[in-house]
């Protein structure tokens, strides 16, 4: 009579590229490689902001004030996350690709970015922004 044999090994399953088939392989997954420190936290707002505004757009969320009792923050608060959608596109990019705070403070701060936000024009706001940047470092 013959006992039944466990074999018993870690594997993980590899997907190549989009649509590919999965491959069966040996061993844990590979962590992915993570840079150290921290994404400032007004890299986080502005991403934020973004989704808020797709919600919005999308009829998802009605209003700023259903957005302020979902987040349990004041509708205020809202308002000022959502300034941020007013500075010029390129500056949004540039602050969502901030590098990581690695320690200690973040260099910018929210408060910082609310007067470049309501400036209506965005080459002002290019300088501002600049200027910001340059005493920052």
């Amino acid at each position: 009579m013959t006992t039944p044999l466990t074999l018993e090994c870690k594997v993980h399953f590899h997907r190549r590229g989009r649509g590919s088939r999965k491959e069966l392989r040996p061993g844990e997954e590979p962590l992915p490689a993570v840079e150290p420190g921290r994404v400032p936290r007004v890299a986080r707002l502005m991403a934020l902001a973004i989704r808020f505004d797709g919600l919005l757009r999308d009829g998802v969320i009605a209003s700023y004030t259903e957005l302020a009792a979902l987040g349990h923050v004041t509708r205020p608060r809202v308002s000022q996350i959502m300034n941020l959608l007013q500075l010029a596109p390129d500056i949004q990019e540039e602050i969502l690709f901030l590098p990581r705070t690695v320690r200690g403070r973040d260099s910018l701060q929210l408060r910082q970015l609310q007067p470049i936000a309501a400036v209506l024009d965005w080459r002002k706001q290019r300088r501002l922004w600049r200027e910001l940047l340059a005493a920052a470092r």
